[in-house]
């Protein structure tokens, strides 16, 4: 086994906490030992059963409540929704009106849209600049049909404590329940449900390290809830199922070594917080950083700050090998996203886009905390914009050239960083059109270059392309850019003849090496095509970009166009698809370096031999399929060609670990985008997964031709490309009709038309070998010899 690389400060107590060596100590025995079921009558049963038992005694002595209002649940989420929907239905009769505030965890607040659904009113309570409800909005919203108020006890975000009491005295007058999510503030601040006055509590085992997939809801005696789970009558017939003896037990244990250790743990988590927080306001100076959350009512672990002018992901991003934070804004290219707590804070957004949540824990050093400072304001100093002379530093901040991962210092990745394709379309419906007799190509169309008519017998091609790091080492990185600007110029069906640089470039936070090492890589591949690179443009970035202007020839009449497919025309894809899911992957560390390294040989490689392959036939549409996604390319390409076409699931080349990992959910934002671009002009049969769907919509780099021509020709074609060398060709779906652009996905062709691949040979139908008399064999069944694939997994 590989020696485990250091692992970094982590301040992220807020997400989840580690098991403490108390209930490590507890737990292990219970496994070997403790597995009988608490309901059997017999020894093994029973000591199941006291082990319960005793675990709810010691959550019951934390929370100041009796032992039979303690119901367990497999967590938070579980616990809120038992105890917003439980009341909902168990006093319907009564009312429907439920009262929250904005800034719930979505375990609180999908509930709340449930009910919605389904004939409840749900008012949603504003908060003030610090993240407090002001209990008189709780008092002015209640209706005599209000049934439940749920406002968190301290928010998870930026740590605000909420005044439970003073809310519980206004329901309590108005005989209004009130429920508390206190996921977060249950072991780190005192919480006794009967100085509350709530009559509901939900409680988080991991929030106070205990196990995940552990809570426990607790309901005030008298208070009676529809019951959610239903099955035997387990834990007083509140909640069926088998009580998951070996995590309530780590969570009794969590709850005694809270109670036991508070004040200890309180002013220690506190120290650390404060200590954090002053030493970025003295490398950053107070106009940098900007504290959310109540200066004195919030959680003594949470500190959570806003950056001015610093996009929190790509400080992150940089730093996430030497500390682990979370963000409250993700910036793209066309907005900001803030979180809905910060947003109804009313945090300005040069503060918002650069929101850190940083919670401590009891087993926080001031080693860790002095690390983490050093680490967060070198880099967070090296973002500064340069304008900002006061707070910029302009030399770099040791960073060694051959410890650089790319991917650290951006917060996009290759073709899945473009501007979204809604709002691309938006800002491109208000540019005017130059009109000029020479211009064979221009903004008119989605096509993938521009073609200007030089003469009768010549065209010249151009085309432009740049994107931030796919892949961590900078010279695959200038590769594979480079094979991705290139690649417009062969889907125009053009011979490339010379290119430019452009550069985007942060060198005040990497080392210029690793901008020689890109050029490299470009030149390399550059050379792989046979042009020369001829120049270029560079401006200093916030963040790495590369890619080419590259120009190139063609005749005036071969010119490809996206926009002329034709009823009866097959599709050939050239390039298996999944890079963005994967690049998403291997960015989180879960991604094999054999998956890698797959992955980066095919978006390094060209399409000059698809290209090539194509002389001769009576190609009619192309383009190439890169940050659209296929979905989004062919889009384009059938709805400006006025056709609609069935894609053919089966039959889509698609890298087997790609699919793996969006079974996982691992998708990038830009391959969502996709998928919701293609909206209703895309149908999926319902056996098509969700994940799926998603592989076939996905952001694509340096991806393969997608290449329309008649359905008698696409067998000619995929045979001389598997003699070409190219890895992975297919036909993976036809032009069926005239139509407005729809795409029908379905699982497999029809029978009798189908295509498959086995033991290195294509198989195609006999209707479609009689078109194709030069794909036999001497026993008679139809194939071609295929090159050996690595991907062909998936197929």
């Amino acid at each position: 086994m590989e020696e485990a690389e250091e692992r970094p400060v982590y301040l992220d107590f807020n997400a989840t906490t580690p098991l403490c060596p108390e209930v490590i100590e507890v737990m292990i025995p219970c496994m070997r030992d403790v597995w009988g079921n608490p309901s059997s009558a017999h020894a093994y049963g029973t000591q199941a059963k006291k082990a319960v038992e005793g675990a709810r005694r010691h959550l019951a002595q934390l929370l100041g409540c009796e032992t039979d209002e303690l119901t367990f649940t497999s967590g938070g989420s579980e616990a809120n929704n038992h105890a917003i929907k439980g009341i909902a239905y168990a006093l319907r009769s009564q009312g429907n009106h439920i009262i929250t505030s904005q800034i719930e965890h979505p375990a609180v607040i999908e509930p709340c849209k449930f009910l919605e659904s389904h004939g409840f009113r749900v008012t949603y309570l504003p908060v003030d600049a610090t993240g407090r409800v002001n209990p008189a909005d709780v008092e002015a919203a209640l209706t005599p049909q209000t049934l439940l108020v749920t406002i968190m006890h301290a928010n998870n975000e930026v740590g605000t404590i909420q005044p439970i009491r003073e809310i519980a005295e206004i329901t309590r007058k108005r005989e209004v329940l009130l429920h508390t999510d206190a996921a977060q503030s249950v072991g780190k601040i005192p919480v006794n449900v009967n100085e509350l006055g709530v009559d509901l509590l939900t409680v988080v085992g991991h929030k106070f390290y205990a196990p995940k997939g552990i809570g426990a809801l607790f309901v005030r005696r008298g208070v009676t809830l529809e019951k959610m789970v239903h099955g035997a009558n387990h834990e007083l017939d509140k909640r069926a199922g088998t009580e998951n003896v070996l995590e309530i037990v780590g969570l009794g244990k969590a709850a005694e070594v809270a109670r036991l250790q508070l004040d200890r743990n309180m002013k220690h988590m506190k120290e650390m917080r404060d200590r954090l927080h002053a030493g970025l306001i003295k490398h950053m100076g107070e106009a940098r950083v900007r504290l959310n959350g109540h200066p004195e009512f919030r959680l003594p672990n949470t500190l959570n700050v806003s950056f001015h002018r610093i996009e929190a992901n790509t400080l992150l991003t940089e730093i996430q090998d030497r500390v682990a934070a979370s963000a409250g804004a993700a910036c793209h290219a066309d907005e900001v996203d803030v979180s809905p707590v910060i947003e109804a804070m009313k945090v300005p957004i040069e503060y918002a886009m650069g929101t850190i949540r940083f919670s401590t824990g009891r087993f926080t050093t001031t080693t860790e905390i002095d690390t983490a400072l050093d680490v967060i304001t070198s880099a967070a100093q090296r973002l500064v914009p340069p304008d900002d002379e006061a707070t910029a530093v302009s030399g770099l901040v040791d960073v060694s050239p051959e410890n650089v991962k790319l991917t650290r210092f951006t917060h996009g990745m290759g073709c899945a960083c473009k501007l979204r394709p809604q709002a691309l379309e938006k800002i491109l419906t208000d540019i005017p059109i130059t009109h000029n007799p020479n211009v064979i190509v221009g903004i008119e169309t989605e096509d993938d270059a521009a073609v200007f008519r030089v003469n009768e017998d010549l065209a010249l091609v151009g085309t432009c392309d740049f994107f931030t790091p796919i892949c961590d080492d900078p010279f695959m990185f200038g590769a594979i850019s480079a094979a991705n600007s290139l690649s417009d110029i062969y889907a125009m069906g053009a011979t490339p003849l010379f290119a430019l640089n452009i550069v985007g470039f942060p060198s005040n936070r990497l080392p210029m090496e690793v901008l020689k090492k890109i050029l490299q890589g470009g030149t390399a591949k550059a050379k792989e095509a046979g042009i020369p690179i001829l120049g270029g443009h560079t401006v200093e970035d916030t963040e790495p970009k590369y890619g080419m202007a590259v120009y190139g020839r063609v005749h005036p009449h071969k010119v490809w166009r996206n926009c002329n497919l034709q009823v009866g025309d097959a599709l050939v894809l050239t390039k298996a698809i999944g890079v963005g899911i994967l690049s998403t992957a291997a960015k989180r560390g879960l991604a094999s370096r054999e998956t890698i390294d797959k992955m980066l040989d095919l978006m390094a490689t060209l399409n000059r031999r698809p290209a090539e392959s194509c002389d001769g036939l009576d190609v009619h549409a192309v383009t190439d399929v890169t940050g659209f996604g296929l979905l989004g390319h062919l889009k384009e390409m059938t709805v400006s060609s006025k056709v609609d076409c069935t894609l053919y699931a089966k039959d889509i080349p698609m890298i087997p670990e790609a699919i793996e990992f969006a079974n996982q959910g691992v998708v990038p934002g830009g391959t969502v985008s996709n998928f919701e671009y293609v909206g209703e002009m895309g149908s999926f049969h319902p056996s098509i997964s969700k994940p799926m769907r998603f592989v076939i919509a996905d952001a694509q780099t340096s991806g393969g031709l997608l290449i329309g021509l008649p359905a008698n020709q696409a067998p000619h074609l995929v045979e001389r490309m598997v003699q070409l060398g190219v890895k992975t060709p297919r036909i993976i779906g036809d032009i069926h009709s005239a139509g407005v652009g729809r795409i029908h996905v379905v699982p497999s062709r029809p029978e009798g038309v189908c295509q498959r691949i086995e033991n290195n040979t294509i198989y195609i139908s006999s209707r479609i070998a009689r078109i194709c008399p030069s794909i036999r064999d001497p026993g008679g069944q139809r194939h071609c010899p295929r090159v050996r694939d690595p991907l062909s997994t998936s197929y």
